[in-house]
């Protein structure tokens, strides 16, 4: 199966750089066997659930992971994104990161991811920090593969 990782930072986007929390993510889904890309995308709500969009639509991932954007920003769209390109959603994986992280940091409460499903592809957002998205997100793993495995036989 097939991953991609987008940092949402319009600076980062501009200057052609990827993240931190990317490499760290790669790592991680490579250990459980994912094919993982990753890039930069900017803070822009419809080229983030556009792209989202045509991912899962062609069938060219079955996990689409969003880093940073999701705070409670203007400029902050990823959960937006999600919305919008989801068929469905699925609130109980950002629920439980939230939960699992307030060990980490009480600011993870202002933290307004969201994860979804579009023609066999989970779309999940992660904080910013790679702790946090890391942490999260080796949580959520077993379940978000549990899901990819059914939408995908």
């Amino acid at each position: 199966m097939k991953a991609a990782i987008f940092t949402i930072n319009t600076r980062m986007y501009k200057e052609k750089k990827n993240s931190s929390e990317s490499a760290v993510l790669t790592r991680l889904l490579e250990q459980v066997g994912l094919e993982v890309k990753s890039g930069v995308l900017p803070e822009d709500r419809a080229v983030v659930s556009a792209v989202m969009r045509q991912l899962s639509e062609n069938g060219s991932v079955q996990l689409i992971l969003t880093v940073g954007a999701n705070g409670f920003l203007k400029r902050d769209c990823a959960p937006e994104a999600v919305e919008d390109a989801a068929e469905r959603l699925l609130p109980g994986i950002p629920e439980q990161m939230r939960a699992y992280n307030m060990r980490y940091s009480k600011k993870v409460m202002l933290d307004r991811s969201q994860a979804g499903i579009c023609s066999g592809t989970v779309m999940l957002n992660l904080p910013a920090s790679p702790k946090l998205a890391k942490e999260g997100l080796e949580y959520v793993l077993p379940q978000i593969i549990q899901v990819m495995e059914t939408l995908n036989l």
